[in-house]
This record gives C-alpha cells, structure tokens and sequence, in this order.
C-alpha cells in the first residue's frame, strides 16, 4: 500500500474530526483512514478481516442516511475521501466511538500507525480536558453523558500508556545491554529525560508519586468501605464523575459552597439516576475549611484524610498535591462541626 502524506493530530484535528452521533464521541472511519494513511476501503477491509472485535455497538456502527445528511447539512464533515465513482450519494460512513478506535489500534499494524496511535491516545486527553473546560457550551444532560463516557475509557488510556511504556523500556535495555559502545550510566540525565517530564501534563503527585490525575483519585476513593466525605468550594459535574468507581454500598458526602453554582441540579439529578446505587448527598461548608480534603471512612479504625492541593474537577490542569495525613486527630472537632451542617439546594 502506498502511503500517503502523515496527518499531524494537533487541537484543530480534535475540533475537525470528533462529533456527537446518538449521543457519544465518535469519528467516522474515512477521517480514521486518513490519519492512518489508509483509503477508507482498505480501512474497513481491515475492520472487516477483524469483525469479532467491533461486533458491538459501543465499539463501531454505521451512520443511517439521515444522520449522515445532518452531519454534512451542519456542516460537520463535508469531504468522504474514498468514495469514487458518484457513490457518494449511498455510501454510509461507520462511526468509531473512542473504545472503538483502541480497539482499532491493536488492528493497525506498521510504524506509522504505532506512531498514530500514541498521538491518538493524547488526543483522546485533550479531548476530555477540552469538554471539561468548555461544559457551558454543551446541553447539560449531553455533557453528563460525555463525561461518563470519557471517565469509563481513562482506564483504557491508561492501559495503553503503560504499553507503550513496555516497549520503551525494552528499546532503553537493548541500548544498555551495548556494553562499553554505549553505557547508560554515562549518558546525562538531561539526555535520558529528554521529552519525559517527572510531571506530564495531566499528572499530579499523590504521596510523593507522579499518578495520572483521574486514576489517582479512582485510587483513593476505591480504598473507603463504608464512607467518602471531601471539603471543597469549588465542584462541577466531573467532582461526581470521579465517584464513579466508589464501592457500591459507600455513602458520599459532599461539603461545599457550589462557588460560582458549578455543579447544576440537573446535573446532579442525571448522575443520580445514572449511577442509582451510589448515595450521594451535599451540605454547606460554611467557610470553615479553606483547602480541600478526602476523608474517607471517617472515625473509624481505618479512617484515612487527604490534603489536597486543588479541587479534584481541576485535576492534572496544573502541577498539584495530594498527601495523606498522618495524625487526623487534629481534625476530629471541625469535621463534627461539618456533619450537622444543613442540606445544600442545587440551583
């Protein structure tokens, strides 16, 4: 196959190439085709030859003629780049929710697609970050369903991140293992960080350890067996969204001021009646706290208190903090005060 001129995947491609189809994120298989340097038949040939790996829905599935219509009456893609011969009329795209292009990745062989699919894999990021920031933008019930949908794959990203680590860890042994030519010990440490920041961008550090944001606080809200509790004025929909992967049977309370009415009722409302088995109720902070904490199972033989440096909806936006407490006695007054503070009305 005859390659054909790399696609550099930057900002602009995320706001040219991913659309909303039936409510989730998808992107149509001639823009896949192009990043990849594929024609989209031979792209979904490939898809084809692998068919067992996207026989779900929530994987792949083909746009109706009408919803192919509204994406190019409103403008959102114009251009099928392989449809030949005046077929363009009957040719129904397939769509690519984000599970759908991982699981694309492990289909697509090759050094440009391995190259493509580690630039897809932060696109995906920047994708999250830029719904999170831009929530007032987007129907309210249709950002909840983006957040859920992009908070169920951060695991997968992660997976996939730690992949990639594998094979650069392999690629760094065959250099160390060269013997006097070149010894790794000798090279400068600048040179071995070289495009590998303690810190990448949407990391913080938890206990001393860089950890990607949203799986640093899955980490810790996973730990509690009978209650979460956190302080902070500031929350918005992804503070619940975070909550997603608490125990079962856990009890969630939520101490803030809602500053600057970040998190709406309907909002609040959605999440409850998505996730029905999580208990989630919001009091009033009343300005005791200024910072933020997690208490988890408190006043308990395990309780567990966290300082953290930002509210978790800001998570991984800039270089913050999460450290455990170690003596919580000191805290044992003021959060009695906060637990007969009154019932917070969403607006």
């Amino acid at each position: 196959m005859e390659e054909k001129t790399e696609v550099i995947i930057d900002e602009k491609l995320l706001k040219d190439k991913i659309y909303i189809i039936r409510g989730v994120q998808v992107i149509l298989d001639s823009d896949l085709a192009e990043i990849y340097g594929y024609t989209t038949k031979r792209l979904n040939e490939q898809v084809k030859n692998n068919i067992e790996k996207f026989d779900e829905e929530d994987l792949m599935f083909q746009l109706t003629k009408e919803e192919k219509d509204i994406t190019n009456n409103i403008n959102l893609r114009s251009k099928f780049s392989t449809l030949e011969q005046g077929k363009y009329s009957k040719y129904l795209p397939y769509a690519f929710t984000e599970q759908g292009v991982y699981m694309l990745m492990t289909v697509l062989k090759g050094e440009l697609a391995t190259k493509q699919s580690k630039a897809l894999v932060r696109l995906f990021k920047r994708m999250k970050d830029y719904i999170v920031d831009n929530q007032q933008m987007i129907n309210q019930r249709d950002f909840l369903r983006l957040s859920l949908q992009t908070a169920e794959n951060a695991q997968n990203i992660i997976e996939f991140r730690q992949k990639l680590t594998e094979i650069d860890d392999k690629v760094e042994n065959v250099v160390s293992n060269l013997g006097d030519m070149v010894r790794k010990s000798e090279l400068s440490p600048i040179m071995l960080n070289l495009g590998k920041p303690e810190i990448p961008p949407g990391w913080l550090i938890l206990n001393g350890q860089p950890v990607e944001s949203d799986l640093a606080y899955q980490q810790i809200y996973t730990l509690a067996t009978k209650s979460i509790a956190i302080i902070d004025n500031y929350i918005s929909l992804k503070t619940l969204v975070l909550f997603k992967h608490a125990k079962q049977n856990v009890f969630i309370t939520i101490y803030t001021n809602n500053i600057n009415n970040g998190l709406h009722k309907v909002e609040f409302d959605d999440f409850c009646k998505e996730y029905s088995g999580k208990k989630i109720e919001i009091r009033k902070a009343d300005n005791i706290f200024h910072d933020r904490y997690i208490i988890l199972d408190y006043n308990s033989p395990d309780e567990k208190i966290y300082h953290c440096g930002s509210s978790s909806k800001d998570g991984g936006r800039k270089v913050t903090t999460i450290t455990k407490i170690d003596d919580t006695s000191i805290y044992k007054p003021l959060l009695a005060q906060l637990q007969k503070k009154q019932i917070l009305v969403l607006k």
